[in-house]
């Protein structure tokens, strides 16, 4: 009789919403942590004198990438539009 008295109250403390929230964030972070720290997420680093580049420039100007400077503001192009007045100033 003493078990079943203990299994009812298990049951019913497990249902209340503080201990399922607690369960909640227990199995998160584990989840969080197998997936943060797991070997698959180690950095993937290369020495120095391994790397084909030692600069981003470098491996950027070796892809054909080049640096332009941007073109003037064209004449045409509209000033900035005036903006709203305050629709409730703040007098003191």
């Amino acid at each position: 009789m003493t078990s079943g008295r203990f299994a009812n109250s298990m049951s019913s403390a497990l249902r209340h919403p503080g201990v399922i929230a607690l369960i909640i964030a227990a199995v998160t972070i584990a989840a969080m942590l197998i997936v943060d720290h797991g070997p698959w997420s180690r950095a993937k680093t290369q020495p120095a004198h391994l790397a084909m580049y030692g600069t981003t420039g470098e491996a950027a100007r070796a892809a054909g990438a080049a640096v332009l400077p941007t073109e003037p503001k064209s004449p045409l192009e509209p000033a900035r539009p005036k903006t709203s007045p305050l629709i409730n100033p703040v007098t003191p």
